[in-house]
């Protein structure tokens, strides 16, 4: 385990939900670079917009459609797709940092559902491919092989997608590496909404780490997403939540105070075992 130091000063976030339209990767970035802004004036440094937001999740269109959905990496996981210059722009204007979900092409043939990171200088990298697929995704898509920690300022940020956020191993594998917050672009379907507020806020606990989770809303069945965007503090209380519809930019200030304060009284982290396996006593009742 990392030993997790203190972040100097506090970041202030916003997470997004919003209602991309399905393939239309240029007109998608235009709009979500409108967010960014709105972000960037309440104050946010880094900015999570929705699982797939570039191009929607909607398989019948990324099915049919791949060349045009996806966006292209190289090598080293740069992406150069003029569709995103509006974000680019954005993300330069305002100062903000974007973590903007995408299907991505690698140059070695996968597809990928990834979250691409947008920095404050305007280039794109691939950041995190989601490794945990969900259902019919494992048709479409191949699953990530690494976790990944986005390093803003001196705070340590998991990337997580989505499914992901349902694994409580996820979550504490960024924490092991030293993570202060778990930034989880999601996509979650109307029906969904106890299990989307109990993740996350759980990961948040599990941990005591900072959780900012977006997610997709509107939609048309059986694609509809349920909102409820939310930023959870290192108890699992929603410091900022959205509703179950409309678009709406969510923005709070994750304070390193909150979370010292979270990991002197709450110090799971610290106090696990090293191994919770072994030999296990079984007994009759």
């Amino acid at each position: 385990m990392i030993a997790p130091r203190t972040p100097a000063a506090p970041l202030t976030v916003a997470t997004v939900q919003a209602t991309p339209t399905p393939g239309d990767v240029a007109g998608n970035a235009v709009a979500g670079a409108d967010l960014v802004r709105r972000a960037g004036g309440q104050g946010a440094r880094v900015a999570v917009l929705p699982e797939l937001y570039l191009c929607a999740y909607h398989p019948p269109v990324l099915a049919a459609d791949p060349a045009g959905t996806d966006v292209a990496a190289d090598s080293a996981g740069a992406v150069a797709d003029p569709r995103l210059d509006p974000l680019r722009a954005a993300a330069r204007e305002a100062g903000v940092t974007v973590v903007v979900g995408a299907a991505v092409r690698h140059p070695d043939g996968r597809r990928t559902i990834a979250a691409l990171v947008v920095d404050r200088a305007g280039d794109v990298r691939v950041g995190y491919d989601k490794q945990q697929l969900w259902g019919s995704e494992a048709d479409l898509f191949s699953p990530g092989t690494r976790g990944a920690t986005l390093l803003i300022d001196d705070w340590r940020l998991g990337l997580g997608i989505c499914y992901d956020g349902c694994f409580p191993e996820h979550g504490r594998a960024a924490a092991l590496d030293g993570a202060h917050g778990y930034l989880c672009p999601s996509g979650y379907l109307v029906g969904s909404e106890h299990r989307r507020d109990l993740y996350y806020a759980a990961r948040a606990l599990d941990n005591t780490m900072f959780v900012v989770f977006a997610n997709a809303v509107g939609g048309t069945d059986p694609w509809r997403f349920n909102g409820g965007a939310a930023i959870y503090d290192p108890q699992g209380r929603a410091l900022a939540r959205g509703a179950d519809e409309g678009t709406a930019v969510l923005v709070a200030t994750l304070d390193p105070a909150t979370l010292a304060a979270t990991r002197a009284a709450h110090s799971m982290l610290a106090d696990r075992l090293p191994d919770q396996g072994g030999p296990r006593a079984s007994m009759s009742g």
